[in-house]
C-alpha cells in the first residue's frame, strides 16, 4: 500500500486510489476514505451529486459506510464512487473488487479486478462456505485482519478520538440543563421568557458550550434529529438540542459559532453556500466552505443587554426566525436588521456544567 507521503500526493494532485491494491475489507474501505478526499467534496455535497443523477445517498449513511471494517452493498458503492466522479471504467473496477472481497474475504495485492480466485468453488459459493449461509456472511467471519493498514486521512468531520465518553457526558449535561429550564415553563406550557424579569440574556463566552436561545419566542437553535441537511430550527431548550455549540473568537472582533454533532463531528454555522440574500438558511457544516459566511458579529442590544444580535459578517444583515416565527421548528434564517425588535436577539445560554466551572 502507499505511504502516508503517498497517499496525501494522490489527494492534493486528485488522483483516485486503485480499488486493486486492496487486500481486505478494511483496507477497500480505506481506499474509499481516500477516495472521497480526493474528490474535495464534503458529505453533503456528494449526497446531492448522488440526487443529480437518480442514485439514493444519504449523508449519514456515507459516513457509516466509511466507517465501517466490511465492503458495502454494492449499490451503494456504486453510487458513491459515482458522486466521487468516477467513470463507467472506475465503477467496474470498484464493484469487481467489492464483489471479490465480499466471497474470498482476502485477494492478491494488486490482483485483476476481474478475477475472483475461486477455483473450482461452485458457482455464487466461496470455497468451504457451509450450506445455508451466504458467501457474504462465511467471507466476513473468516476475513483476517490487514498485516499492514493503510494509512488513511481523517475524514472532513470524523470525530475526535474520545467522543463516545464525550457524547455520555453531553447527555448528562443536557438532562441537567433541562431541569434548570423547565422550571421557567408555567403549568399550562406558556414559556415565561417574554417577561423582563423571567431570563437575563447571557453574552458571547469563548470556549463555553452553549445552547443559543431566541429571546423573542423563548427556543433554542438545533438540528433536526436525523436529518442530514444541516438545517438550524429552534425547537424548546428543554428538549435535546444538537449539535453542540461553542463560540470561538476571530480576529476584527468576529466569533466562529462552531459545532459539534453527535453523528458527524466537529463543523462550523454559517449561511447556506454563502448567499447574500435575505432568506437564505442558517446551516451547520464543516468548515471552510463558505469563508466569511461563517463570520459572525455579535452586538448587545440594550443596557443591560436585552440580548444580541447575530449578524453574518458577510452581509451584515442578522439572523432570526424565518417571517418572525414564534413557532417551534421555524427554520432560522439570515433577515433583515431592520427595527432590530426582540426577533432578532438571542442569548448564550451556558450548559449546566461548563457554567459551574466556567
Amino acid at each position: 500500500m502507499e505511504s502516508r507521503g503517498e497517499a496525501q500526493r494522490m489527494v492534493v494532485e486528485g488522483r483516485a486510489p486503485d480499488p486493486r491494491e486492496a487486500r481486505s475489507a478494511p483496507e477497500f474501505i480505506a481506499l474509499l476514505r481516500v477516495l472521497k478526499d480526493a474528490s474535495g467534496l464534503t458529505f453533503r455535497e456528494l449526497a446531492q451529486r448522488a440526487d443529480a443523477v437518480g442514485d439514493v445517498l444519504p449523508r449519514s449513511t456515507i459516513a457509516n459506510m466509511l466507517g465501517r471494517t466490511s465492503v458495502p452493498r454494492e449499490e451503494l458503492l456504486a453510487a458513491f464512487v459515482r458522486a466521487c466522479g468516477c467513470g463507467p471504467t472506475e465503477v467496474a473496477d470498484w464493484l469487481a473488487v467489492r464483489k471479490e472481497l465480499a466471497v474470498h474475504g482476502q485477494r492478491a495485492r494488486g490482483g485483476g479486478a476481474g478475477q475472483d480466485g475461486a477455483g473450482t468453488a461452485e458457482p455464487g459459493r466461496a470455497q468451504g462456505a457451509p450450506a445455508g449461509r451466504s458467501p457474504e456472511e462465511s467471507a466476513v467471519q473468516s476475513a483476517e485482519p490487514p498485516t499492514v493498514p493503510l494509512p488513511v486521512p481523517p475524514p472532513a468531520r470524523r470525530r475526535r478520538s474520545g467522543t463516545v465518553l464525550a457524547a455520555a457526558v453531553s447527555l448528562v449535561v443536557l438532562a441537567a440543563a433541562a431541569v434548570t429550564v423547565t422550571l421557567l415553563v408555567r403549568d399550562d406550557g406558556v414559556r415565561d421568557d417574554d417577561r423582563p424579569e423571567s431570563r437575563r440574556a447571557t453574552g458571547p463566552v469563548a470556549g463555553r458550550t452553549v445552547q443559543i436561545r431566541s429571546v423573542h419566542s423563548g427556543f433554542c437553535l438545533s438540528e433536526e434529529r436525523g436529518s442530514d441537511s444541516g438545517r438550524l430550527y429552534q425547537v424548546p431548550c428543554e428538549e435535546e438540542t444538537i449539535p453542540g455549540f461553542s463560540l470561538k473568537p476571530l480576529d476584527g472582533g468576529a466569533w466562529r459559532i462552531a459545532t459539534d454533532h453527535p453523528d458527524y463531528g466537529p463543523g462550523c454555522t454559517g449561511v447556506w453556500d454563502g448567499i447574500r440574500d435575505a432568506g437564505a438558511p442558517l446551516q451547520d457544516q464543516e468548515c471552510g466552505k463558505r469563508g466569511d459566511a461563517e463570520e459572525f458579529l455579535i452586538e448587545p442590544v440594550g443596557r443591560p443587554a436585552d440580548g444580541y444580535r447575530i449578524r453574518p459578517a458577510h452581509t451584515r444583515l442578522c439572523v432570526g426566525a424565518q417571517g418572525n416565527s414564534k413557532k417551534r421548528g421555524a427554520k432560522m434564517v439570515q433577515t433583515s436588521c431592520d427595527g432590530a425588535d426582540r426577533g432578532n436577539l438571542f442569548s448564550f445560554d451556558p450548559v449546566a456544567a461548563d457554567a459551574a466551572g466556567g
